[in-house]
Order: C-alpha cells, then structure tokens, then sequence
C-alpha cells in the first residue's frame, strides 16, 4: 500500500511541481472518504490537481463551473418522461463520479449549493422521492476565488463544515515556475495511471487499523473544546470537526507508513481542518486577528500528551 501512495504522490507531482504538501492533502481527504474546498486565485492548478489525481488512480471525474444560472438539477439529475414508455426515467446530472470538480462554488446561488449537501454527507441524490447511491469513491473538490466578491454567495456554515479540509495551494517558488514553463507541452502525456479505485477503497479501508492512543484522542478533543472557548471566537469548531481532526491524523499517519497516531500528525493539518468551522468576533478582526494565530495559540498552550 505505501508503494501505491508513492507512485500517485509521484505522478500528480509530475504535472502539479513543489506542491507536494497540497498533494498529500488532497490525497489524505480522499483517503478519508471526506470533501476538499481549495481557496486560492485563478491559475495556480486547482482544477489541474484533481484531474491529474483522477487520471492516476482511473477514476471518473465531472467538472462543473458554477455560475448564478446554474440548477440544482444540473449538478444532481433529473427526472424526464418518456413518450415511448410513458414513465418518468431519471437523466443524472455531473455528479454521478467518482470526482466532482467544483469551479467557484461560490457563484452559484444558495439553492444550488445546497444540492450538494446531501450528496456529500449521506453519498446518495433523491430526485422525486427516489434516491439514487452515488459511487462508493465519490469526492467533491470545490474551488473558490478569494479575492473576487461581486455576485458571489458565500457558503453557509453547514456547508463548510462538511468539507473535511480547506486549503491553499499558492503560486510556486521560481525554480519550480521555470519547470512549468518548459514541460507544459508535456504535462498531459506524463499523467499516467498507477493506481485504480480499488485501491484507494483499501487505504480507506485501512484507516481502521491505525491506531490512535487515549491521550491523544483526548488532546484532540481538548484543542477542538479550546475553539469554542477562546476569546477571540464567535463560532467554536463542530464535532464533525472533533471526528474530521482525528481521521485526518490516522490519514497522515498512513502516508507516513505508521500504524499509530503521534502529535505531529494532529498539528500537520490543524488548520485546515478547523479554520473554516471558526468565525472570529467582529473585534478580533478589527485587530487584525487571524484564525491561524488564534489556532497557534491554542496549541502552544495546551501539554502535548508523550
């Protein structure tokens, strides 16, 4: 399994250079079987990073650029009536993969986003009164523009809190740009497939063997509880929050080839997991407070457990 980690980290780094840490995110949320939203500005390979992963484990990927005309049924289906058999019979939308590539999320209209909600907490679409299951690998990675505001809907708080992680991507050091700059032509030819759907459903499977001691069950719980108390916070992390902090350390632990949980594995990705379950007081903000400061307070004053 960890030779089968290796050559996908491998490959998406192929096409996606010196973004390894973004990588092993994304790949841990799929591990995982959770959701990803990429905050980041145009250009700088969020849409590249999904579909070079999808090529490389062979799984299908659909792509939908979200924009304020945009339905509920185009992303989840709809029923239509056939003439011939004189039923209703269900046309599935984009989300019916393995991948669902969200471009700006933010564009579309709340109704919209909303129909995402189901599909990304219970794996399944109902259209009519009928449910439909979605694929057992089924991951949705949005993306959204942080510096463009006008005409975008901001996503509601039990949305957020179902994306296991947010995270950013950023523009690549110059060594890394000058690679990019001689080997686009080539990019697409050097995305191959390593690895297949079966595979990823046993890493998944796999989570359940790494082990995560007492204490730091304990520790996770007691830096989640922190949030909610902090002085500076409006809005504490959820207990999904609690639940996604600890699989994403049995995650990192997995790619770090361990079968157990050490402190560096909850901090790795602290803040991507429960920035965006956070709203800071309104003069935290005015005193340019930050939730990543108020996260590294959080943790420095806590004991970390042996």
């Amino acid at each position: 399994m960890q030779q089968i980690i290796a050559n996908i980290i491998n490959n998406v780094e192929s096409v996606i250079r010196g973004k390894r840490d973004a990588i092993e995110a994304v790949l841990a949320v799929l591990i995982c079987g959770g959701h990803v939203l990429v905050e980041d500005v145009p250009g700088v390979g969020k849409t590249r990073l999904v579909v070079a992963l999808a090529k490389s484990i062979n799984a299908s990927c659909g792509r939908i650029q979200f924009t304020p005309d945009v339905l509920p049924s185009d992303v989840t289906g709809f029923s239509m009536f056939n003439p011939k058999t004189r039923e209703f019979e269900y046309r599935p939308g984009v989300i019916m993969n393995e991948f669902l590539l969200g471009d700006e999320i933010n564009r579309t209209s709340p109704k919209t986003q909303s129909s995402l909600l189901e599909a990304m907490e219970e794996r399944q679409v109902t259209i009519d009164g009928t449910t439909y299951p979605l694929p057992e690998m089924f991951m949705v990675m949005a993306t959204q523009n942080p510096i463009e505001n006008t005409s975008t809907s901001p996503l509601p708080e039990a949305q957020l809190d179902r994306f296991l992680m947010k995270i950013s991507i950023g523009y690549p050091d110059a060594r890394d740009e000058l690679e990019i700059l001689f080997n686009s032509q080539h990019e697409q030819d050097e995305i191959k497939t390593v690895a297949q759907v079966d595979d990823i459903l046993e890493l998944r499977r796999s989570l359940k063997d790494v082990h995560i001691s007492r204490p730091l069950a304990a520790y996770i719980v007691t830096l989640v509880a922190e949030t909610r108390r902090h002085e500076n916070v409006q809005l504490g992390a959820s207990v999904r929050g609690t639940l996604a902090l600890a699989q994403v350390a049995k995650a990192s632990a997995l790619l770090d080839s361990r079968e157990y949980v050490i402190p560096d594995d909850i901090h790795r990705w602290l803040n991507a997991v429960l920035s965006h379950r956070m709203i800071l007081k309104r003069g935290a903000a005015q005193h340019r407070i930050t939730i990543k400061q108020v996260l590294d307070e959080i943790k420095q004053s806590l004991r970390v457990p042996k």
